[in-house]
């Protein structure tokens, strides 16, 4: 099974049962044939933005924000809306055109990076808060080559 067909399975399975482990899920994938490694299986579910939501009795499961279908990759956004980024110690300011702040920043956490702490987003502009300030260089240029900057 390739990896998109393990996509849709994993969504089909999401959709039609609450899941609240990553085993569970690699158990219903297995019987339909599909053998999946844990790290792979982590992988799948950050990609396809797949989020723990608390149910009535207070459980956890599987679920897919039907809002987030539609939201693109970072990777996507960045080259139409980044506008610049600086930083000091382990603050990095990232600058995008008007109304598109929160938008990159909900794709900046999506991609949750080691290094970075939280977001702030206003219309054209995200605080960055880092862990650490040695990250500070790291995740700028990060940031500006998914953007493609200085690519003419």
């Amino acid at each position: 099974m390739n990896k998109r067909e393990r996509h849709a399975r994993i969504l089909e399975i999401v959709r039609q049962h609450r899941l609240s482990s990553q085993e569970a899920l690699r158990e219903q994938l297995l019987a339909l044939g599909a053998e999946v490694a844990q790290a792979t299986l982590s992988r799948d579910i950050r990609e396809l933005r797949l989020v723990k939501v608390p149910d009535a009795s207070g459980t956890s499961h599987y679920a897919v924000p039907e809002e987030w279908d539609s939201t693109p990759a970072l990777a996507a956004l960045l080259p139409t809306l980044f506008a610049g980024a600086e930083g000091v110690g382990n603050l990095l300011v990232v600058h995008t055109l008007k109304g598109g702040a929160q938008t990159v920043a909900a794709g900046i956490d999506w991609e949750s990076w080691p290094e970075v702490l939280g977001t702030i987003a206003g219309d054209d502009t995200i605080l960055l808060i880092l862990r650490d300030a040695s990250a500070l260089q790291d995740v700028q240029t990060r940031l500006e080559s998914m953007a493609g900057a200085g690519e003419d």
